[in-house]
């Protein structure tokens, strides 16, 4: 065996290494009528990873934005901000206060796990993470998603994982599964 053949067969094996070793991701998978899941997105997840959603209330009519972490193979919400009290605000009994005209409830560590989310158009569901934000009802009328913290190796995830990235670069910022953070945020919201 040459020099160069060696290398080569070290750099596959190290490659077959890193693709077949399990870590943890952030999946976030379709729920179908007939039970199967389709893994939609897939996003680095070690713990103390965080993301948040943003939807608009659907009585209140108002943006509600929700952060979560990553913890010990769990969801926990930590921090909820909306623009109004009423239908469905939670009573956490701890206190809340007022920030640029969101109020703010922090520290809640409450666990959400499994975590489904049916993403109606209507209340325009997007997802926060790294610094991008994803249309999540651009996944379809109404989809039902499962956000769970798996340990996977990366092989199995390749397609989801890369999915969201890939529209980004060949169908524009605002087309397929991505909004601007602009649209996800307001200035310290």
């Amino acid at each position: 065996m040459s020099r160069r053949h060696g290398w080569l067969v070290l750099y596959a094996l190290v490659l077959l290494l890193v693709l077949c070793w399990p870590r943890s991701w952030l999946v976030v998978s379709e729920l179908h009528a007939e039970g199967a899941a389709e893994r939609r997105y897939v996003f680095s997840g070690d713990d103390g990873t965080r993301f948040s959603l943003r939807w608009q209330h659907s009585v209140e009519r108002e943006d509600w934005i929700e952060t979560f972490e990553l913890s010990h193979g769990g969801i926990e919400v930590v921090r909820s901000r909306f623009k109004t009290f009423g239908a469905g605000v939670p009573d956490t009994g701890r206190p809340s206060r007022l920030e640029h005209g969101w109020v703010v409830l922090d520290d809640l560590h409450r666990s959400v796990d499994p975590m489904l989310v049916q993403a109606a158009s209507r209340e325009h569901y997007r997802m926060a993470y790294g610094g991008h934000c994803f249309d999540l009802a651009a996944l379809g009328p109404a989809p039902l998603l499962h956000f769970q913290q798996q340990r996977l190796p990366p092989v199995l995830v390749m397609g989801a994982l890369l999915r969201p990235w890939w529209h980004r670069m060949t169908r524009g910022h605002q087309d397929v599964g991505s909004v601007s953070r602009e649209q996800h945020e307001h200035k310290n919201g």
